[in-house]
């Protein structure tokens, strides 16, 4: 309320303003009408400054919601972000309304920002609101690129995804490793862990090679089993050796104790494998090699662990003899099984009715080994011949290729090029195939040398391992239950170990059924290549199998498989990374034993492209060499 002004001293009215009767009578309608006006003026007062005031308030209020409506954007543009980049999943983003009910809510806030902000200033429909998803965009720009790596995924049907899945990301792999960005963001991504990391640091100091990055490359994918046994042991590279490296050395140690878990390269009968893939002892093994052919099978095919072995053995002595006419499965029921077994692997009793596949066969010799073979024994199944190299680079190294190609197609076989045994999924001559091949050949396989590195160098081995384990995953789309696989290497390869052989394909549900002596297959006379360039002035002599004299032909065998799926989704193919290029170029050996570290650095670049790109040819399919 409003109070007249006291005097100075606040006690009263002071002596100077002292007033007569007569004023003191005039003074109550003055004092009123002096006080109605000052109300006016204040509340005249009062309502500019209110006015004043709201105009700030409302600048303020304007600033206020501005800045929060920034921030609030801000933060949903970085979740947007982060949502993106860890489920590589962008959709439209957040300000669209797409992200789930929560995501909505924030949203609704966003729009109610904006028509708070648009009253208090006309322009605040002029507002820059899409700027979140402008700095989110390059996500599903990246995950578009990412799906589009690779053409031919594209066309692959869902049933056989699994069956080149390996080869395109061992491809899309290489291919990034040519983009910086792109190459250490994906790199990042298949960082060991971090045990892994700790172990290798301690193997580096151990091995007093903390600067070797071709080292902790080897280190890097060993397992955390692998890393203690090196860390328990007493092996230490020797860094003086003249044929091999420190690195090569140590990933040999590391192949040769895991080959340690399946028995050797060397022969091993149709029991031997048995009693390997079961665990079985030497008491078992007596039993098993003292039955006969019937009930032989009858274990192998029925045996599941479930049951004792003895159980197994009874059951199949209380079978009758089947007599089927025209089953090779039932003949000679009571001969010694194990010979009996052997000697069906050996004369190649395959399914009459199926069609057999032959991968690699550079001169096609093989295949018409085996044409021969089905029609003499009155097979009515296809033979389907394939060759890696185009018949133009055939007709160059074999001038009898055509009439060889003229022959095959004659006795109704198929004969392709241009085939990678890895990749058949994507390749439409093998549609309508899937879960139709009886049997399938690879004579010694490899993935072509590089020069000025052996075979077993980790430069270029996981080539060489890849081929195998991607080899057998492709095949599990196309072999029918129960088909049969042969795949002929030596055993002392250091290229193509027996190791990724047998391991490859145990990975892939096909059982380990024997390792027979190449010598004594019935298939073994053909014209051996090399399957390069050097077969133009090497010619094949099959019938003293002397073409090819670059191993010892005594150790040359043949592992047999049998395709037993148990119908389970089998994990992603587990593939060898290949050395990215900052690893290529710090090489101390092979050709870049030419180019010393620091001397010539552009020569040691461009050679370590050079061998990138062949690479990554290799994986695409393309011969080179």
């Amino acid at each position: 309320a409003y109070r007249p002004r006291r005097s100075a001293s606040g006690t009263g009215p002071s002596e100077e303003s002292a007033m007569s009767a007569e004023e003191e009578e005039d003074a109550p309608a003055e004092a009123e009408d002096a006080i109605e006006g000052e109300l006016d003026e204040l509340a005249e007062g009062m309502e500019e400054a209110g006015e004043e005031a709201g105009e700030a308030g409302d600048a303020a209020d304007g600033a206020e919601l501005e800045g929060d409506l920034d921030d609030l954007a801000g933060e949903v543009a970085e979740q947007e972000a982060e949502e993106a980049e860890e489920a590589l999943e962008a959709e439209d983003g957040l300000l669209a309304g797409e992200e789930g009910a929560g995501d909505e809510e924030e949203s609704g806030e966003i729009e109610g920002l904006e028509k708070a902000l648009a009253e208090v200033d006309g322009e605040g429909a002029d507002l820059d609101l899409a700027e979140p998803e402008e700095e989110a965009a390059p996500e599903p720009a990246e995950e578009e690129e990412e799906a589009d790596d690779d053409d031919d995924a594209a066309v692959i049907p869902n049933h056989l995804q699994d069956a080149v899945e390996g080869s395109l990301r061992l491809k899309r792999m290489l291919s990034q490793d040519s983009v910086p960005g792109a190459a250490a963001k994906k790199r990042k991504l298949d960082e060991p862990r971090p045990i892994i990391q700790a172990k290798v640091r301690q193997i580096l100091q151990k091995f007093q090679s903390t600067t070797d990055v071709v080292m902790k490359f080897v280190l890097d994918q060993a397992s955390v089993e692998e890393l203690q046994y090196l860390l328990s042991g007493n092996f230490i590279p020797n860094k003086y050796d003249q044929r091999k490296t420190a690195p090569e050395l140590c990933a040999q140690h590391l192949i040769q104790n895991r080959e340690r878990k399946l028995g050797g390269g060397s022969r091993i009968d149709v029991i031997s494998a048995f009693k390997l893939r079961w665990n079985l002892g030497l008491e078992a093994e007596k039993l098993l090699r003292g039955l006969s052919h019937k009930d032989l099978r009858h274990v192998i095919t029925s045996y599941d662990g479930s049951a004792s072995l003895q159980d197994v053995i009874a059951e199949a002595s209380a079978k009758e003899v089947e007599d089927e006419d025209g089953d090779t499965v039932h003949a000679v029921p009571h001969g010694l099984g194990v010979k009996v077994m052997s000697r069906f692997n050996r004369l190649e009793l395959i399914d009459p009715f199926a069609d057999a596949a032959v991968f690699g066969d550079a001169n096609l010799t093989f295949s018409l080994n085996l044409c021969k073979h089905r029609r003499d024994f009155g097979h009515v199944g296809r033979v389907i011949a394939t060759t890696f190299e185009e018949v133009e680079t055939l007709r160059e190294r074999y001038q009898e290729i055509d009439q060889s190609i003229k022959t095959l197609e004659s006795q109704h076989a198929e004969v392709y090029h241009g085939v990678d045994c890895t990749r058949i999924a994507i390749d439409p001559r093998f549609d309508g195939l899937e879960g139709k091949l009886g049997a399938v050949y690879y004579n010694f396989p490899h993935s072509g040398a590089i020069q000025g590195f052996f075979d077993s160098n980790p430069m270029v081995n996981w080539r060489h391992e890849n081929l195998m384990r991607l080899f057998f995953r492709a095949l599990r789309s196309f072999v029918k239950p129960g088909g049969i696989v042969k795949v002929a290497s030596n055993s002392g390869a250091v290229g193509v170990r027996y190791s990724y052989i047998v391991g490859s394909a145990l990975e892939n549900e096909f059982l380990h059924v024997e390792t027979m002596p190449f010598m004594e297959w019935h298939l073994h006379r053909y014209g051996r290549s090399y399957g390069d360039r050097r077969d133009v002035t090497r010619r094949p002599d099959a019938k003293n199998n002397q073409s090819y004299n670059a191993q010892n032909a005594n150790a040359d065998m043949v592992y047999c498989f049998s395709f037993d799926p148990s119908g389970d989704v089998l994990p992603k193919q587990q593939i060898r990374l290949p050395p990215p290029l900052s690893v290529l170029s710090q090489c101390k050996d092979g050709p870049f034993k030419h180019y010393p570290p620091g001397v010539n650095l552009p020569a040691r670049t461009a050679l370590a492209k050079q061998l990138h790109e062949r690479f990554l040819k290799e994986v695409s399919g393309i011969h080179v060499g």
